[in-house]
């Protein structure tokens, strides 16, 4: 009932209910123009190892995380959120002009750039919320984002794959342009002011010292750190799973491209139920040990991808997508929580860069691993990775607690 009415509140919060109307729009076109872009390269190239790329497209600029942040702690973050969805509307209008092998790097280069929009809009985002809503209400945002966010992947990547069947990838890339642009009223509506001290007076010191700021504010937290760690090998196991989806519905599922659609949509069930969830678990259990299960049972799911019977290959993508988000959700609670506001941005897209980074080197690896080793040898070592990874992070967290309940005995 607690977590119930703390959904009701986070969602009468005006400015935290119009940023979750701009993921829910921004976050259907990117769904849809994710998976496509993959069925796009497939049919024109018939290469597996070219569609996984570009998913490594889409992840890459997450390696200049630190810089595309500090954006974030430099600029009017409403305004940034503004002009950063209607630059990426208009990267995509150029999509139209694919249509053969030829023309496939154009949309690579687009990938790229929709990439590096989103790192910079996901630092704004998270820094603004942090200042806006009260800090009992964090992880109810966060999950209630991470629902809305990958709650699209019930219906955007079917509605994505149904319209390039039926018009073609140019059609789903301005699909996507329209919902940017929409995203960008969405948020110019947002009821903020930014304070003086975020947007007129970035903290002092070097560029370079400025960009690591964010990376010493990890590395000193005994909260932060364990976290950022545990998330940067849980998406590094994702992004493995990820380069192999299309090689797995293939091979051992023995179905069309087009399939991966309904697992993606069945991993987005899986993901909204974890985001509804997680702010009352989170004020039950230790962030750490929220994590650890959730890294478990996504660890659980993608071993189960070794076999090849359509109940369980749902049964696996509903695993994925609920516990997947666990590890990120309270990673980024607890950036939000910790972090002052004046390095907020770049922390915050640190955190990411080192949770996403490893996810997007596991894509480019992975994308030539699927073409010369076994996709089931693939999903086995990582499902029995991911769970190595929950069991030490679950003996991190009863350690801190005999330590913190020593003093006391």
């Amino acid at each position: 009932m607690a977590g119930g009415s703390a959904v009701v509140r986070v969602l009468r919060d005006r400015t935290a209910g119009r940023c979750l109307a701009g993921v829910v729009v921004s976050g259907f076109g990117t769904s849809a123009m994710w998976l496509t872009a993959g069925i796009w390269v497939k049919s024109l190239t018939g290469s597996d190892s070219l569609a996984a790329l570009t998913v490594f497209a889409m992840w890459a600029p997450v390696l200049a995380g630190p810089a595309l942040g500090a954006l974030a702690d430099r600029m009017d973050r409403k305004v940034l959120l503004v002009r950063g969805n209607l630059v990426t509307a208009c990267l995509l209008v150029p999509l139209v002009l694919v249509d053969s092998g030829r023309t496939v790097w154009l949309l690579f280069a687009v990938l790229v750039l929709h990439g590096a929009s989103g790192v910079v809009l996901d630092a704004a985002e998270s820094a603004l919320v942090a200042g806006t809503v009260p800090a009992s209400l964090l992880a109810d945002f966060n999950g209630l984002r991470m629902t809305a966010n990958e709650g699209m992947k019930l219906v955007a990547p079917l509605a994505g794959a149904g319209l390039y069947v039926r018009f073609g990838g140019p059609a789903v890339a301005l699909l996507a342009a329209a919902t940017c642009a929409l995203a960008a009223l969405v948020f110019a509506r947002l009821p903020v002011r930014e304070t003086p001290t975020t947007a007129d007076s970035p903290p002092a010191g070097s560029w370079r010292d400025g960009l690591a700021a964010g990376l010493r504010r990890i590395r000193a937290s005994a909260v932060l750190r364990p976290l950022v760690t545990a998330g940067a090998a849980t998406m590094f196991l994702a992004g493995m799973n990820g380069a192999v989806t299309f090689a797995y519905v293939d091979e051992v599922l023995g179905r069309a491209p087009a399939y991966a659609g309904v697992l993606y949509a069945v991993q987005g069930a899986g993901s909204v139920t974890v985001g509804l969830l997680a702010g009352p678990l989170l004020r039950r259990l230790p962030e750490r040990l929220f994590a650890a299960g959730g890294i478990a049972v996504f660890a659980l799911g993608v071993g189960a991808r070794t076999v090849s019977p359509d109940a369980v290959a749902l049964g696996a993508s509903a695993a994925i997508g609920f516990g997947l988000p666990c590890v990120l959700i309270a990673a980024m609670t607890a950036v939000q929580r910790e972090t002052p506001d004046a390095v907020l941005g770049r922390t915050a897209a640190t955190a990411g860069s080192l949770m996403t980074a490893p996810n997007a080197v596991a894509l480019a690896l992975g994308a030539g691993l699927v073409a010369v080793v076994d996709v089931r040898v693939l999903t086995a070592a990582a499902g029995a990775a991911g769970v190595l990874a929950a069991m030490v992070l679950a003996a991190g967290a009863r350690r801190r607690r005999d330590a913190t309940a020593s003093p006391r005995a």
